[in-house]
């Protein structure tokens, strides 16, 4: 089963006088609980793409569906509702809160976005902190932690709400290459545990030669799908 569709998505920008094509009629399919990558050079239009996919914005032409959702036409509210339900993200920079704690970094989302009480949080923190070996650093603030250990928290936090996606822009671009490798290894680590499908927006050499789909785009196209054998139905 396919989690994300994209079927002739165009995505234009306006710049004064000149209108821009971020993506240009992209037809691909996303299979569910897949490690896939959006691969390219820097304005070749994958973070405008996972942009589309994260309803942060919506396409100017053709239809996208996410997890069942068609995405055009979503008011900001419907938007935000949407990510709370379906989306985790992972940030190259961590975006970590840092007068947080890292319980309290993981914690948050269901705070404020599910509005769950402290107490209900608990269970569901903890399992995650210990799923990616962060339950011994839970009372430590971001700037006491290594570039791994805030991008295991990151990782954390996006899995928390049970998402069934989590999209992840440049993960592995602010870490050393024995971090980067341990980091790809735990997300690797909870797809399988947790099932969540996880879509890439790289440059990394190490997560292409993980991921089980690679989409390639160029210039706003997709000149090229790669996927281990199974993986995607071509």
């Amino acid at each position: 089963m396919d989690i994300v569709v994209f079927d002739n998505v165009t995505k234009a920008y306006r710049s004064g006088e000149v209108t821009v094509d971020a993506l240009r009629d992209v037809t691909l399919r996303i299979p569910e609980k897949s490690f896939t990558a959006l691969v390219g050079p820097s304005g070749s239009g994958k973070t405008t793409a996972l942009n589309l996919i994260g309803c942060l914005d919506q396409p100017t032409r053709g239809t996208l569906t996410v997890a069942g959702q068609a995405m055009a036409g979503m008011s900001r509210r419907q938007g935000a509702a949407f990510r709370g339900a379906h989306l985790g993200f992972v940030f190259q920079d961590f975006s970590l809160l840092p007068v947080l704690s890292v319980y309290e970094n993981v914690e948050y989302p269901l705070r404020m976005i599910r509005r769950m009480s402290k107490k209900a949080c608990r269970p569901e923190v903890t399992r995650l902190l210990a799923s990616v070996g962060m339950e011994d650093q839970a009372d430590k603030y971001p700037a006491q932690l290594s570039g791994g250990q805030k991008q295991r928290t990151a990782v954390a936090r996006a899995l928390v709400g049970q998402p069934a996606l989590v999209l992840a822009d440049e993960p592995t671009a602010n870490l050393d290459g024995q971090t980067a490798q341990k980091v790809i290894a735990l997300m690797k680590r909870m797809r399988d545990e947790f099932g969540t499908t996880f879509v890439f927006s790289t440059h990394d050499p190490r997560i292409m030669e993980q991921a089980e789909v690679l989409f390639h785009l160029e210039d706003g196209r997709l000149v090229d799908t790669q996927a281990a054998p199974g993986e995607v139905d071509r």
